[in-house]
């Protein structure tokens, strides 16, 4: 343990450590992992309108984020299946702690925290079988891992809470994998689910979708102030079949509502939904496709609003009333009815997710 460390481990020990903040971490609105011209890899925070605030190293290449609620705290995911999964002390810019899975379990992108933060879910692997599980990490007890359990489903993705419960949202993609790599193998008969658990991991509600789409992979979450939940697909039949990507959900409805442009537009997708986000005090949602370069918003009601062209776009957020988004070529945009309003760009290749703090949703 270094000096600092054992400063701040005596001022924890006598009750007197003060209370660090986001606003202690240059306060970010957002976190995204970015690759460098180089070829290293960093996890950013970004503000309210694009601008760096803090950059962290990471081991590899990462994928999304899961933010503190309170503290200055991230935990960084590798891209699936992932091999690591690190604790990021945003306010001083260093790894403080490393996340080790269960033997034969892997990391698969994203996390979560509990409604009081001490508390990390993580969607997980069983690598042979692709059983997905849930793990849980105590903050309190230095990240140790406390339990794990069942997700509903084979090859969950992300997973959210529900704001102000204890309610998980999970996005099991349906898809089984090879341990240690990304092939695919059970494409005939995958069968993806959005699932609701509560926190000791009973399901509280299974949605399902139609058997002529089952190869429609559930994969990312974004959720309104109001609760409503939007998913994520990715389409692994014929691409010229490709169905809605885009679902709209919320807690006890008996079915989801798709959301799906006109075809000769919703083709330009290639049926592949890269992010989603719920934006404008949850009046309307956004998908993003970084193989077609294009972002499809809909309303409140799914209907189709209007397209954005951006090459290699990928991660979608909110801020307020704004879409922002990031692509392979280090640009921060952000739009209002699809036109641009700022952007920033540097020299880096941003990951797909533009993961939004708790604290800066309005």
């Amino acid at each position: 343990m270094n000096a600092r460390r054992q400063f701040l481990a005596g001022l924890l020990a006598a009750g007197t450590l003060p209370r660090l903040g986001w606003a202690d971490a240059g306060s970010p609105a957002f976190v995204a992992a970015a690759q460098e011209p180089n070829g290293d890899y960093a996890l950013f925070g970004i503000t309210a309108t694009g601008q760096d605030c803090f950059r962290v190293p990471l081991p590899a290449r990462g994928h999304a984020a899961a933010a503190h609620p309170d503290a200055p705290e991230a935990v960084a995911f590798a891209r699936r299946p992932g091999i690591y999964a690190v604790v990021i002390d945003c306010a001083h810019g260093e790894i403080v702690t490393r996340l080790s899975t269960e033997t034969g379990r892997e990391f698969n992108g994203h996390g979560a925290f509990s409604l009081d933060g001490d508390t990390l879910f993580t969607s997980e692997v069983v690598a042979e079988t692709g059983e997905g599980r849930i793990g849980l990490w105590s903050r309190s007890a230095g990240y140790r891992r406390i339990g794990e359990f069942a997700s509903g489903g084979i090859g969950p993705h992300e997973i959210r809470r529900l704001p102000g419960s204890e309610i998980l949202v999970v996005a099991n993609g349906g898809i089984r994998t090879g341990p240690g790599d990304r092939e695919k193998l059970n494409l005939d008969t995958m069968a993806p689910n959005l699932t609701y658990l509560d926190r000791k991991g009973d399901i509280v509600q299974q949605l399902t979708l139609s058997p002529e789409v089952h190869q429609a992979s559930i994969r990312h979450l974004a959720i309104s102030a109001t609760r409503r939940v939007a998913f994520a697909m990715q389409w692994e039949g014929q691409v010229d079949d490709a169905p809605a990507l885009l679902g709209l959900h919320r807690l006890g409805e008996p079915a989801a509502a798709l959301a799906l442009a006109p075809q000769e537009i919703h083709a330009g997708l290639k049926g592949y939904a890269g992010s989603v986000a719920a934006f404008d005090s949850g009046t309307k949602f956004a998908i993003s496709s970084p193989k077609g370069g294009r972002v499809h918003v809909f309303d409140a009601n799914g209907r189709f609003i209007s397209e954005i062209n951006r090459p290699d776009v990928c991660g979608l957020a909110s801020e307020g009333a704004l879409l922002v988004m990031t692509d392979g070529f280090g640009t921060v945009l952000a739009s209002s009815d699809g036109q641009p309003v700022w952007h920033q760009r540097s020299a880096r290749a941003w990951d797909n997710h533009l993961v939004t703090l708790e604290s800066a949703i309005a």
